[in-house]
């Protein structure tokens, strides 16, 4: 009889292992430019799900790829997460004063220095990336290739733009949909695929596991916007009720909560269909894929 997949000691033993991972690549320093490290630090050190390597790690399992490989690509993964996270909170933008509970980066160490921070994280990620010798140069490409790609204009930072864009527009949800797929899903599709590629999948291998990131990435964003309006502060580290003062444009604002609600339920089923060829090694995925429809933070 199998039993039942434990996603919470899953969780919690990944994150350590991140953590640990993340402590050796991004060591303090003690020159000059100390104190932009230390608000680097102060970030990526916050707290915080860890999903993105999370998601990546347990890719590279499903394919049955070796961890130490994936790692460095969780890594570089939560630093380009971080520094959004950064910059996301500045006063030109969401202009927040908490994340995770606790003050923002730029409330800390001024809006010079989270700046800073924030490039010093995404550059960082790629220096990462680039010493990781354990991995055909081919593959490191790959990833290079991709992580750009989802970070970038064409990715995150584009979906960034249009939500800035649209404050206090009136969004349909193909609107709505195209934002969250750059904004959101495009890098939790690359933690996928950036694990699938790491652990030596297959061409359809990686595509499979960036169909699943991409579902699983939508409904994310859309359970976020969410637990913006029904969410309980204290667990989420921060204020709700900050997209409708906004005027954001989000998916329950284009479709109402309910809808809202059962289209992300009907993501997750999507993502599941995704991994229909994988065996039990994908179950911490498919357990993520529940647990991503189902929190509370």
């Amino acid at each position: 009889m199998a039993t039942e997949f434990d996603l919470r000691s899953y969780l919690e033993a990944r994150r350590l292992a991140v953590e640990e991972a993340l402590e050796a690549a991004l060591p303090a320093e003690d020159g000059l430019d100390a104190r932009v490290v230390e608000a680097m630090r102060y970030s990526l050190f916050a707290g915080g799900k860890r999903l993105r390597p999370i998601l990546c790690l347990a890719a590279a399992e499903a394919v049955g790829g070796d961890l130490v490989d994936a790692t460095p690509a969780a890594c570089a993964l939560e630093m380009i997460h971080t520094y959004s996270l950064i910059h996301d909170d500045l006063p030109a933008m969401d202009d927040d004063d908490l994340r995770r509970g606790i003050p923002t980066n730029h409330k800390v160490f001024g809006e010079a220095i989270a700046i800073l921070a924030g490039d010093g994280l995404l550059t960082e990620a790629f220096t990462l990336l680039g010493n990781c010798h354990s991995l055909p140069a081919d593959r490191v490409v790959q990833l290079v290739a991709l992580l750009s790609v989802a970070a970038g204009h064409r990715g995150m930072v584009g979906g960034q733009v249009v939500d800035m864009l649209w404050q206090n527009r009136t969004a349909d949800i193909s609107l709505v949909r195209y934002m969250h797929g750059k904004k959101t899903a495009a890098l939790i599709a690359a933690s996928t695929q950036a694990g699938a590629l790491a652990g030596g999948g297959s061409s359809g291998q990686v595509e499979r596991l960036g169909r699943y990131g991409r579902a699983v990435g939508l409904a994310f964003q859309i359970v976020d916007d969410l637990l913006d309006i029904q969410g309980d502060a204290a667990l989420l580290g921060k204020k709700t009720g900050v997209d409708i003062a906004r005027g954001k444009a989000t998916y329950p604002a284009a479709v109402g909560l309910e809808q809202a609600d059962k289209d992300a339920r009907a993501l997750i089923s999507k993502a599941l269909e995704a991994l229909a060829e994988f065996d039990h090694r994908a179950e911490p995925l498919r357990a993520l894929a529940r647990y991503i429809v189902a929190r509370k933070q």
